[in-house]
């Protein structure tokens, strides 16, 4: 079950491989993302080089810029930052294979959704290629076709 969209990232980006992740919340986090109050509008995922996540002693994969509010704000923990960067967990093999790819020039990670499988929450992310503004216009002009078909197989004008 589908509980947040990025719905501008199939629009700004070509889609050229698919992954899930694991995200890494506290409990209040948790409930407001199983609430709806996450955002994933101007967010990307960091990848960090093996080699230096192990000198660093830190996490590989990282969310950077989506927004989780507060379900109940009221009951937040003091200093809580709805911004922050968030850890996400995948096999080290997946997260080599993405780094093999990202050395091509102008990919990049974006999220495009937040789910619930067997009770966990995943996080879909894509390597993905940024669109030109022309593959943009076309993008445009094949949905205005599609709805004006589907409008005159409808019985409308």
């Amino acid at each position: 079950m589908s509980l947040v969209q990025n719905r501008k990232a199939k629009f700004n980006y070509e889609i050229l491989e698919k992954y899930t992740a694991g995200i890494v919340l506290r409990g209040v986090e948790v409930k407001a993302v199983r609430g709806g109050h996450m955002s994933l509008e101007g967010a990307h995922v960091s990848l960090m080089p093996k080699i230096l996540a192990i000198k660093k002693n830190a996490h590989r994969l990282s969310l950077i810029g989506a927004t989780i509010t507060p379900l109940q704000p009221m009951n937040v923990p003091s200093g809580y930052n709805p911004v922050e960067a968030r850890k996400l967990l995948m096999n080290d093999k997946e997260m080599d294979a993405i780094e093999k790819e990202m050395k091509n020039k102008g990919t990049t990670i974006v999220p495009l959704s937040v789910f619930t499988k067997r009770g966990l929450i995943k996080v879909e992310i894509a390597l993905v290629r940024g669109k030109k503004k022309f593959d943009k216009r076309e993008t445009l002009k094949k949905k205005d076709a599609k709805r004006e078909i589907d409008r005159v197989l409808k019985g409308g004008k």
